[in-house]
């Protein structure tokens, strides 16, 4: 299947929770959101002044949240296609968006080094998590909403309590930027991909990685763990992407 529409470069793609759907973010300034068994443009949702770094379904795929260089995030109702909300507070672009589980918070990570928690109530930021010296340029919750974890271009990785409102765990390994994180779904462990062609898979009860994969031969763009938590997709500038048996390297 091939999505023909947008005028620039694809920059973000991100499926729908029932799969039935595909949202894209590209450098013409817009999203757009695709059937995918038709694969057909059902919707075109403009606003942002620049490139759309980063799609995010809401998880019960109402919404889209979107990221931009514009340095702002907007919240999208997928029914009528129109703009909920606009929010602004980062000073630089806006790298990575991620809605909470139960779809009350958004989290955005940015080019100003910090991240910023939301309330979709409301609009207004709750929490800025500062304490990276570069661009944050991925951002997840975790399974039970209860943990955040960003990745930076300073090679490391934190963990934020959000009740508390802070750091309870830098997690430091990578040689160069840190540029794609993800929980897996039990929340015990996180895996980093970075500019130093490898990902690494942490324990969170401990902050020690247990497994590095080795493979790709340029930069890691993209990670995702599958549903059981076993297998682990990774997407690369080496043109590949790979999926990595992750049981042997916890046996």
């Amino acid at each position: 299947l091939t999505l023909q529409g947008h005028t620039k470069s694809v920059k973000s793609v991100t499926f729908s929770p029932n799969g039935k759907g595909l949202a894209t973010g590209s450098a013409d300034h817009t999203s757009k959101i695709w059937g995918f068994a038709s694969g057909k443009e059902l919707l075109t949702l403009q606003g942002h002044t620049e490139l759309v770094s980063s799609v995010a379904f809401s998880l019960d795929g109402k919404h889209l949240a979107t990221g931009s260089w514009d340095n702002t995030a907007k919240i999208w109702d997928l029914a009528t296609g129109k703009e909920l909300l606009m929010l602004q507070g980062h000073t630089e672009s806006v790298s990575s968006v991620a809605f909470s589980p139960d779809g009350k918070l958004l989290a955005t990570g940015a080019s100003d080094s910090t991240g910023r928690v939301w309330n979709l109530t409301t609009g207004k930021d709750l929490l800025m998590l500062q304490g990276h010296t570069e661009s944050v340029s991925s951002i997840a919750f975790s399974p039970d909403g209860k943990l955040l974890a960003t990745g930076s271009r300073d090679k490391t990785t934190k963990i934020w309590d959000l009740a508390a409102g802070k750091d309870i765990l830098m997690l430091q390994g990578h040689t160069e930027s840190v540029n794609s994180i993800a929980f897996s779904p039990d929340g015990k462990r996180l895996a980093t991909g970075a500019s130093d062609n490898t990902v690494k898979i942490w324990d969170l009860a401990t902050g020690k990685d247990v497994l590095t994969l080795q493979g790709h031969t340029d930069d890691i763009s993209s990670v995702v763990f599958s549903p059981d938590g076993k297998r682990l997709a990774t997407g690369a500038f080496d043109n590949t992407a790979k999926i990595w048996d992750l049981a042997p390297g916890e046996g």
